[in-house]
């Protein structure tokens, strides 16, 4: 068994969450991997890498720019253990139908709007960015607490 450190568990966690958006986002293209391929300046193999999950000799740099040439609103989050790490893609451009869940994710949503829809100084985007991340945090927590409240619940019924 290898131990991998948590940085670079991290790391990976980051490259695979990367990947699953782009591979998300190339499949809502509707092209081929070769068309899509040219879209974003890359090679058809490597984007059939990134498609396929298979990232572990790609670099987190080169995914992140994929990202940016397809334009993708991410969001990257590390925390103090790897598996917290992740890519979370921030649906900007299409508000959802659905029903909003709850009044911390209205927050977080509304600070990303906001955010993004008026001309900030470079500082008032990081606070804007600081004040969305902490919202995120707290609504993830929010959402363990819950499953571990309903797995306690479920533990004790008869």
């Amino acid at each position: 068994m290898t131990l991998v450190a948590p940085d670079s568990a991290a790391i990976q966690r980051l490259r695979s969450d990367v990947a699953l958006q782009l591979a998300r986002y190339t499949h809502r293209m509707g092209v081929t991997q070769i068309a899509a391929a040219k879209q974003l300046g890359l090679p058809q193999p490597t984007l059939s890498k990134i498609i396929n999950g298979r990232v572990s000799d790609l670099s987190l740099e080169l995914l992140i720019r994929v990202a940016v040439r397809a334009g993708l609103p991410l969001t990257l989050q590390t925390g103090l253990a790897p598996q917290e790490a992740g890519a979370f893609s921030s649906p900007t451009r299409s508000r959802s139908s659905r029903a909003s869940q709850s009044k911390l994710g209205d927050a977080a949503r509304q600070s990303l709007i906001q955010s993004e829809s008026s001309r900030l100084t470079p500082s008032q985007r990081l606070e804007a960015f600081l004040e969305h991340s902490q919202l995120v945090c707290a609504l993830h927590e929010a959402g363990r607490a819950a499953v571990a409240q309903r797995v306690r619940k479920a533990l004790h019924q008869p």
